[in-house]
């Protein structure tokens, strides 16, 4: 066995370290949707280039042009740089405390197929001329230099078979679904709020009825199609379809799959704003839902929302208006009172006056809103206000999503989940109405656009009138939420920086005293984001 096939067999058991890498990068990045991946790479290239890759790729290109015995020597110092680098690729993972694995799903499984045959090809030509082993070795070396490149060139290559597999799942759960043709189907969509008004629904809606929700959050057109052809089953009769949308028109194409009979739209704001582009592109793709309606349909829309107000609806289905602050709607809440234990409020129904009470685990007004929402269309769909508030009451803590938790030392409000500038403030709302010290734990919110630093710097303004502690995640990332904090004339002794939210929980211990800790954590970033 000669250098270079030693070499060979190093180079690929490395590809396979630092490859986990790159693909789980690439997963969390939606598959470069809306060129994520590509976005990732721009903003992170010191991590990327700067290794001792660097050092080996240089020595194996100064191999080629000596033709003595120092070759060998230099080849085997590139070798011995590869085998630290690994070797500190593997340190890395074991020490880093990933929230979400890689999973390795079947199209992943597709991409490393892709993957080992770009690979394989200088192999190829080293096993044809053996005389060309040191210019083959240095570009496998310059190829695995470039492996996150080279990931997304597979992603690129497997563009037309995920075109195919897609095709075939689209077609299978249209024959699905056109085969229960009493299946009513309901949509959700919105900026923000949208996996928690289909539980909530859910919930309210299986007292009478047999429903089936999208699992999790599967609001893309592979989630549903996922829902479709692996959970629905021939007794449901409602399918609630959570639809989620980064551009103008994914909307409108996820009601072409399942043609939705009702449409619940939550609450229009500026998330994935970088994505959509414009406010007035994020207004009309949410609306997308809304007018894919047909005449016999329903809509459930937000009174106390002024994009939605505003708004021309291009559709003369039924129109429900809920709203808190607005009166002038069709149903809206009253008499709200909020404590740990969750909320109580009244619901007027505005053709007849007549107010019903209801209670509820849940904390947050713009539950209250999604909790109005399903009151509606529950009753619209015929169930009895009896049956709506024993539904109402039995609806459970949604995971993530204001979710209260006690850790024994102190109660954790879990709002860890797609952070925006209005749940943001209504988190931080319930959090002061709470005994007890209050901190905050957050890294900021993303994808924001232009309007992000700014929208932090407000959101470390409303910190400050709030907790007694903030701890935040990330040096970098928050400093717009420091500076919004520390303006605001807080003390600065009392603001806390960690690198991963896992040092928080630590950190609270301390602050342990006479009272209970009420800790909001608001916003759970992905693991790309970790500094």
């Amino acid at each position: 066995m000669n250098i270079y096939t030693i070499s060979f067999l190093i180079l690929l058991i490395f590809n396979i370290i630092k490859n986990q890498k790159s693909l789980h990068i690439l997963q969390q990045n939606l598959y470069n949707e809306n060129n994520r991946y590509l976005k990732w790479l721009k903003k992170n290239t010191k991590y990327i280039f700067l290794s001792l890759e660097i050092v080996s790729v240089i020595l194996i290109a100064i191999s080629c042009y000596i033709d003595n015995g120092i070759t060998n020597f230099l080849i085997i110092l590139a070798l011995i740089s590869y085998i630290l680098e690994a070797l500190r690729l593997i340190s890395l993972k074991k020490n880093s405390k990933i929230k979400k694995p890689l999973v390795i799903t079947k199209r992943i499984k597709r991409l490393l197929v892709t993957m080992s045959a770009i690979y394989i090809i200088p192999i190829i030509f080293y096993l044809v001329d053996y005389q060309n082993g040191n210019i083959v070795l240095l570009l496998f070396s310059v190829m695995t230099y470039l492996s996150y490149f080279i990931v997304w060139l597979a992603k690129v290559i497997n563009t037309p078979i995920e075109k195919c597999v897609y095709f075939y799942f689209e077609n299978r759960a249209k024959a699905k679904l056109k085969e229960m043709s009493k299946l009513k189907v309901i949509g959700i969509t919105g900026s923000y709020g949208k996996t928690s008004s289909k539980n909530i629904l859910n919930d309210i809606l299986s007292i009478k009825y047999i429903t089936k929700p999208t699992p999790k959050n599967l609001n893309t057109e592979y989630g549903l199609m996922i829902t479709i052809n692996n959970y629905l089953e021939k007794f449901d009769e409602i399918f609630i379809a959570e639809m989620g949308a980064y551009k103008k028109g994914e909307i409108k194409t996820l009601c072409d799959m399942v043609h939705p009979q009702y449409g619940i739209l939550t609450t229009i704001g500026v998330a994935h704003l970088e994505s959509f582009g414009s406010h007035e592109n994020i207004v009309k793709t949410k609306f997308e839902l809304i007018e894919s309606l047909t005449k016999d349909g329903v809509a459930i829309l937000n009174g106390d929302d002024p994009k939605q107000l505003s708004y021309h609806i291009k559709s003369d289905c039924k129109k429900i208006w809920i709203g808190i602050q607005n009166k002038e709607v069709d149903i809206y809440a009253e008499d709200i009172e909020y404590s740990h234990k969750g909320s109580k409020f009244k619901v007027v129904f505005t053709d007849n006056q007549k107010k019903y009470a209801f209670e509820t685990k849940l904390l947050g007004s713009y539950n209250i809103y999604n909790i109005l929402a399903s009151i509606a269309l529950g009753k619209e769909l015929g169930m009895s206000i009896s049956d709506l508030q024993v539904g109402v009451k039995k609806v459970k803590p949604i995971e993530s999503r204001l979710e209260l938790r006690n850790y024994g030392y102190m109660y954790q409000i879990n709002d860890a989940y797609n952070s925006n500038p209005v749940g943001a403030k209504m988190a931080l709302e319930v959090l002061d109405m709470m005994p007890g010290i209050k901190v905050v734990v957050t890294p900021g919110m993303t994808e924001l656009g232009e309007k992000e630093q700014e929208l932090n710097n407000i959101f470390g303004t409303q910190i400050s009138k709030v907790a007694d502690y903030v701890i935040l995640v990330g040096e970098k990332r928050t400093k717009p939420i420091f500076k919004g904090i520390i303006e605001s004339g807080y003390d600065k002794e009392k603001v806390y920086v960690v690198n991963n939210v896992y040092d928080a929980y630590t950190l609270l211990q301390q602050f342990r005293e006479k009272q209970v800790i009420y800790a909001l954590f608001e916003n759970d970033l992905p693991d790309i984001y970790n500094e």
